[in-house]
């Protein structure tokens, strides 16, 4: 089997592949703006944005592929994509 360049050579699920580092571009939060009205979790393909009592909404970097999605569903408009930094 010949292996391609990006290629997954072991297949798994995205638990065990961290698909994070192919985005060019990543999601932020303003949680003064956060109406926690979770459209950003419902649609998510990736279920990279979590919730917690603690922190609120946030990102999981490792699986987040920079879709822009959660920014573009956010009725509070809290949420905004801003260039990865390599």
């Amino acid at each position: 089997m010949k292996l391609r360049i990006g290629a997954i050579a072991d297949p798994g699920t995205s638990i065990v592949n961290r698909t994070g580092g192919w985005r060019s571009e990543k999601p932020l939060i303003d949680h003064s703006l956060c109406i926690r009205c979770f459209n950003c979790i419902l649609y998510c393909p990736d279920s990279a944005v979590k919730y917690s009592e603690k922190e609120g909404i946030y990102f999981d970097y490792d699986f987040c592929k920079g879709c822009g999605i959660c920014a573009n569903e956010c009725s509070g408009r809290a949420i905004y994509m801003v260039m990865e930094e390599k």
